[in-house]
Protein backbone atom coordinates (compact mmCIF):
# COMPACT_ATOMS: atom_id res chain seq x y z
CA UNK A 1 0.00 0.00 0.00
CA UNK A 2 1.36 3.41 -0.94
CA UNK A 3 0.95 6.09 1.71
CA UNK A 4 0.68 9.67 0.53
CA UNK A 5 2.31 12.27 2.78
CA UNK A 6 1.64 15.23 0.49
CA UNK A 7 -1.13 17.79 0.75
CA UNK A 8 -3.75 17.38 -1.96
CA UNK A 9 -2.58 20.54 -3.75
CA UNK A 10 0.62 18.66 -4.65
CA UNK A 11 -1.16 15.80 -6.39
CA UNK A 12 -2.10 15.25 -9.98
CA UNK A 13 -4.83 12.88 -10.96
CA UNK A 14 -4.37 10.48 -13.82
CA UNK A 15 -7.63 9.06 -15.09
CA UNK A 16 -7.63 5.93 -17.20
CA UNK A 17 -10.84 5.04 -18.97
CA UNK A 18 -11.33 1.46 -19.98
CA UNK A 19 -14.03 -0.09 -22.15
CA UNK A 20 -15.07 -3.40 -20.59
CA UNK A 21 -16.76 -6.32 -22.26
CA UNK A 22 -20.43 -5.44 -22.50
CA UNK A 23 -19.75 -1.83 -23.41
CA UNK A 24 -19.49 -0.26 -19.95
CA UNK A 25 -16.91 2.41 -19.22
CA UNK A 26 -14.87 2.33 -16.04
CA UNK A 27 -12.70 5.22 -14.86
CA UNK A 28 -9.75 4.50 -12.60
CA UNK A 29 -8.07 7.46 -10.92
CA UNK A 30 -4.54 7.35 -9.53
CA UNK A 31 -2.80 10.17 -7.73
CA UNK A 32 0.79 11.07 -8.49
CA UNK A 33 2.83 13.48 -6.39
CA UNK A 34 3.75 16.74 -8.07
CA UNK A 35 7.40 17.81 -7.95
CA UNK A 36 8.55 20.94 -9.72
CA UNK A 37 5.20 21.31 -11.44
CA UNK A 38 5.29 17.82 -12.94
CA UNK A 39 3.53 14.63 -11.92
CA UNK A 40 5.93 11.92 -10.81
CA UNK A 41 5.01 8.46 -12.11
CA UNK A 42 5.94 5.26 -10.30
CA UNK A 43 6.38 3.55 -13.66
CA UNK A 44 9.24 5.93 -14.57
CA UNK A 45 12.76 5.75 -13.19
CA UNK A 46 14.57 8.36 -11.10
CA UNK A 47 16.17 10.16 -14.05
CA UNK A 48 13.00 10.21 -16.16
CA UNK A 49 10.97 11.79 -13.36
CA UNK A 50 13.68 14.21 -12.22
CA UNK A 51 14.13 15.42 -15.81
CA UNK A 52 10.47 16.52 -15.81
CA UNK A 53 10.75 18.58 -12.61
CA UNK A 54 11.46 22.27 -13.22
CA UNK A 55 12.87 22.38 -9.66
CA UNK A 56 15.60 19.85 -10.43
CA UNK A 57 17.23 21.04 -13.67
CA UNK A 58 20.55 21.70 -11.90
CA UNK A 59 20.52 18.23 -10.35
CA UNK A 60 19.81 16.63 -13.73
CA UNK A 61 22.64 18.66 -15.33
CA UNK A 62 24.99 17.54 -12.54
CA UNK A 63 23.98 13.88 -12.86
CA UNK A 64 24.60 14.12 -16.61
CA UNK A 65 28.00 15.84 -16.16
CA UNK A 66 29.05 13.18 -13.63
CA UNK A 67 28.09 10.35 -15.98
CA UNK A 68 25.55 8.93 -13.51
CA UNK A 69 22.49 8.92 -15.78
CA UNK A 70 22.83 5.27 -16.80
CA UNK A 71 23.39 4.18 -13.20
CA UNK A 72 20.33 6.05 -11.88
CA UNK A 73 18.24 4.65 -14.74
CA UNK A 74 19.30 1.13 -13.71
CA UNK A 75 17.28 -1.32 -11.64
CA UNK A 76 18.51 -0.07 -8.25
CA UNK A 77 16.75 0.27 -5.98
CA UNK A 78 18.08 3.67 -4.93
CA UNK A 79 16.98 6.30 -2.44
CA UNK A 80 17.86 9.77 -3.70
CA UNK A 81 17.79 12.89 -1.55
CA UNK A 82 17.24 15.38 -4.38
CA UNK A 83 18.31 19.01 -3.79
CA UNK A 84 16.27 21.63 -5.60
CA UNK A 85 17.66 24.31 -7.92
CA UNK A 86 17.30 26.75 -5.00
CA UNK A 87 19.49 24.48 -2.85
CA UNK A 88 22.22 24.52 -5.51
CA UNK A 89 21.84 28.30 -5.92
CA UNK A 90 22.45 28.74 -2.17
CA UNK A 91 25.98 27.32 -2.53
CA UNK A 92 28.79 29.92 -2.66
CA UNK A 93 29.00 31.77 -5.98
CA UNK A 94 30.71 29.76 -8.71
CA UNK A 95 30.45 26.40 -6.89
CA UNK A 96 28.00 24.78 -9.29
CA UNK A 97 29.80 26.06 -12.37
CA UNK A 98 33.12 24.77 -11.00
CA UNK A 99 31.67 21.35 -10.15
CA UNK A 100 30.19 20.97 -13.65
CA UNK A 101 33.59 21.36 -15.35
CA UNK A 102 34.92 18.09 -16.80
CA UNK A 103 38.11 18.29 -14.73
CA UNK A 104 35.99 18.22 -11.53
CA UNK A 105 33.98 15.12 -12.43
CA UNK A 106 35.41 13.10 -9.51
CA UNK A 107 34.43 15.76 -6.95
CA UNK A 108 30.99 16.18 -8.53
CA UNK A 109 30.45 12.41 -8.43
CA UNK A 110 31.42 12.35 -4.74
CA UNK A 111 28.91 15.10 -3.95
CA UNK A 112 26.10 13.47 -5.94
CA UNK A 113 26.65 9.95 -4.58
CA UNK A 114 26.54 11.47 -1.09
CA UNK A 115 22.84 12.09 -1.84
CA UNK A 116 22.15 8.42 -2.67
CA UNK A 117 21.50 5.56 -0.28
CA UNK A 118 21.37 1.96 -1.55
CA UNK A 119 17.95 0.34 -1.41
CA UNK A 120 14.50 1.86 -1.22
CA UNK A 121 14.20 3.73 2.09
CA UNK A 122 10.83 5.39 2.61
CA UNK A 123 9.93 8.00 5.23
CA UNK A 124 8.47 5.37 7.56
CA UNK A 125 11.77 3.44 7.55
CA UNK A 126 13.73 6.64 8.24
CA UNK A 127 11.36 7.49 11.08
CA UNK A 128 11.72 4.00 12.56
CA UNK A 129 15.53 4.21 12.37
CA UNK A 130 15.47 7.61 14.11
CA UNK A 131 13.24 6.22 16.84
CA UNK A 132 15.45 3.13 17.26
CA UNK A 133 18.50 5.41 17.49
CA UNK A 134 16.97 7.51 20.28
CA UNK A 135 16.43 10.53 18.05
CA UNK A 136 19.16 10.07 15.45
CA UNK A 137 20.03 7.63 12.70
CA UNK A 138 23.33 7.36 10.87
CA UNK A 139 23.02 6.20 7.27
CA UNK A 140 25.88 5.25 4.95
CA UNK A 141 25.61 6.72 1.45
CA UNK A 142 26.76 5.25 -1.86
CA UNK A 143 29.92 7.40 -1.63
CA UNK A 144 30.82 5.69 1.67
CA UNK A 145 30.31 8.69 3.98
CA UNK A 146 27.48 8.96 6.50
CA UNK A 147 24.51 11.28 6.91
CA UNK A 148 22.74 11.90 10.21
CA UNK A 149 18.95 11.85 10.23
CA UNK A 150 16.79 13.36 12.96
CA UNK A 151 13.20 14.42 13.41
CA UNK A 152 12.33 18.01 14.28
CA UNK A 153 9.09 19.94 14.60
CA UNK A 154 9.44 20.68 10.85
CA UNK A 155 9.86 17.03 9.85
CA UNK A 156 12.91 14.96 8.95
CA UNK A 157 16.27 16.70 8.80
CA UNK A 158 19.58 15.45 7.42
CA UNK A 159 22.94 16.70 8.66
CA UNK A 160 26.00 16.24 6.44
CA UNK A 161 29.67 15.83 7.38
CA UNK A 162 30.18 19.62 7.20
CA UNK A 163 27.30 20.34 9.60
CA UNK A 164 24.87 21.61 6.95
CA UNK A 165 21.25 20.69 7.70
CA UNK A 166 18.77 19.82 4.96
CA UNK A 167 15.04 19.46 5.45
CA UNK A 168 12.99 16.87 3.57
CA UNK A 169 10.34 18.99 1.85
CA UNK A 170 8.60 16.23 -0.14
CA UNK A 171 8.93 12.60 0.99
CA UNK A 172 8.20 9.26 -0.65
CA UNK A 173 8.12 10.10 -4.34
CA UNK A 174 8.15 6.50 -5.54
CA UNK A 175 9.99 5.55 -8.72
CA UNK A 176 10.26 2.32 -10.71
CA UNK A 177 13.80 1.90 -9.33
CA UNK A 178 13.54 3.45 -5.88
CA UNK A 179 12.33 6.58 -4.14
CA UNK A 180 13.13 10.30 -4.18
CA UNK A 181 12.93 12.60 -1.17
CA UNK A 182 13.19 16.29 -2.13
CA UNK A 183 15.52 18.33 0.12
CA UNK A 184 16.22 22.04 0.48
CA UNK A 185 20.02 21.98 0.93
CA UNK A 186 22.92 20.42 -0.96
CA UNK A 187 24.70 17.87 1.25
CA UNK A 188 28.52 17.94 1.26
CA UNK A 189 30.77 15.03 2.25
Amino acid sequence: MTRNLLPTKFLATLTVVSLLAGGSLVAIAAENPMVGGAAMYEAKNIVENAANSKDHTTLVAAVTAAGLVETLQGPGPFTVFAPTNEAFAALPDGTVETLLKPENKETLTAVLTYHVVPGKVDAAAVGAAIKAGNGKAMVKTVNGAELTFAESADGITITDAKGHVAKVTIADVNQSNGVIHVIDTVLLP
